[in-house]
């Protein structure tokens, strides 16, 4: 049994000369020492841990500090962004340093006399609530948007000419699958140019991994690749790993670089100018054609058609109301002697339909089973065509046709970056049944949709 001594402390015993005297410490209050003791009589009633137990329930503190600090800093981060959200422009330095001073002078003000007793406070502006910015619906998470990614963010094994390239495909200088395929191609020849293998290397197993790989990185995050990029991509690792280890470094770049000319050549320039001459001899004399904004490949048939085959046609443009590139392709065929009516959108489609008699348009990919995947708008001018009967005809390069499959416009696509926000955002293309589509132009033959599967085995026989 413990016993409260209520007296005063005994004195401090005196200690030895030269050695100072240590302050004792005052005994705790009667109360307390109530409460120490009731204290080590609950622990004294506990079951020791054991050393495991001991090591499990420190692990199990030290995990909970962690997420009270991570709960914290976001905490403070919300508020930080809380408070920098301005919602008008913020002041210049100049109007800082001048408030700065003027409320030092206020502050002065208010601790005078006449102030005293009295807390000063802050009248500064307070943030207005911010609205909570929506995000894209979780369907529509897996697709992916173009971004300009500030240079001094990028690898720094990206290529000068591969980070100039990239700006350009972020901000839509560079559009057509086909263009982006070309500049790709000749920006990964002046990489392999300045090309060097380390020592202890072998160029057919160094430059993918620690070479390509980066760009092409860099590339996708500026912008999704296009299929056609995908496909000369995958061809051009390919012919890398075909090179034999023993043959010099210097050979060995000349014969990538000779593989890429003629993979340009073949397979962009001469298809181009084969599908061109095709889709020409589908035009007669006193045809009216229609065709969706602008593309390269479709005005250079249209002007091959008038120029070259003498052909006496008119041409009628429904124009992407978001873009309006098909006022380009009204300029440069008016330019050359064409007859050409145009139109904005899509509000007078069914009065231009009544007049045409056949509808050429091009497109980014083909799919394997047969659907074809263009910019957003083609869909619905093709299912008004097949309503009205008229022939759907679709220039593309055998580059551009993929082996995958897709039956509607979410499982490939891309989001507007010009056109999105937390309320709306726009898709950048759709995807057409192949029952929508009359014939597919390419430079193997002109082949209906459904057979899109020949010309895929067309091409990995030639390879």
């Amino acid at each position: 049994m413990l016993t409260v001594q209520n007296g005063p402390p005994p004195e401090a015993k005196p200690q030895p000369a030269g050695k100072p005297e240590k302050p004792e410490k005052p005994k705790v209050p009667p109360k307390n020492e109530k409460n120490n003791t009731k204290g080590e009589a609950t622990e004294s009633s506990k079951p020791k841990l054991s050393g495991a137990e001991l090591k499990a329930k420190a692990k199990a503190d030290k995990l909970a500090r962690r997420a009270q600090a991570k709960v914290s800093k976001e905490v403070v981060k919300g508020e930080a962004a809380v408070s920098s959200t301005a919602v008008q422009p913020g002041p210049s330095a100049s109007e800082v340093k001048s408030s700065k001073a003027k409320g030092k002078q206020d502050g002065a003000a208010t601790t005078g006399p006449g102030a005293a007793g009295k807390p000063g406070v802050s009248k500064g502006p307070t943030p207005g609530p911010t609205e909570p910015k929506l995000s894209i619906p979780e369907c529509f998470s897996h697709l992916s948007m173009a971004k300009r990614i500030p240079i001094t963010q990028a690898d720094k094994d990206v290529h000068p000419t591969v980070l100039a390239l990239g700006q350009q495909m972020a901000t839509f200088t560079i559009d057509e699958g086909i263009t982006r395929l070309r500049a790709t191609l000749l920006a990964f020849k002046k990489v392999i140019d300045s090309y060097t293998t380390p020592p202890g290397n072998t160029l057919a197993r160094h430059l993918t991994p620690h070479v390509l790989n980066p760009q092409i990185d860099y590339l996708t995050a500026c912008r999704p690749m296009c299929f056609s990029m995908g496909n000369a991509i995958r061809w051009l690792k390919l012919q890398v790993s075909k090179i034999d280890p023993d043959v010099p470094e210097l050979d060995a770049k000349k014969q990538l670089c000779s593989s890429i000319d003629t993979f340009i050549q073949e397979r962009i320039t001469m298809a181009d100018l084969v599908i061109t001459e095709k889709a020409a001899e589908k035009i007669q004399d006193g045809d009216t054609i229609l065709t969706f904004g602008r593309s390269a490949i479709v005005e250079r048939a249209l002007l091959h058609a008038h120029l070259i085959a003498g052909r006496k046609f008119s041409v009628s443009i429904v124009d992407d109301p978001y873009e309006r590139k098909g006022q380009i392709l009204a300029k440069s065929l008016a330019a050359e002697g064409i007859r050409v009516s145009y139109c904005g959108d899509f509000g007078g489609l069914r009065w231009h339909l009544h007049h045409t008699t056949r509808i050429l348009v091009s497109a980014e990919s083909m799919f394997n089973n047969g659907s074809m995947y263009a910019r957003s708008g083609t869909c619905d001018l093709a299912i008004a065509a097949k309503e009205m009967a008229i022939p759907v005809i679709i220039l593309c390069e055998s580059i551009n046709i993929t082996e995958r499959v897709s039956t509607d416009s979410l499982t490939y696509n891309e989001i507007d970056p010009e056109r999105c926000t937390g309320a709306s955002f726009r898709l950048l293309y759709d995807t057409t049944p192949e029952k929508y589509l009359s014939l597919v132009i390419t430079e193997l033959g002109n082949v209906e949709p459904t057979s899109v599967p020949d010309l895929l085995r067309k091409l990995e026989e030639s390879n």
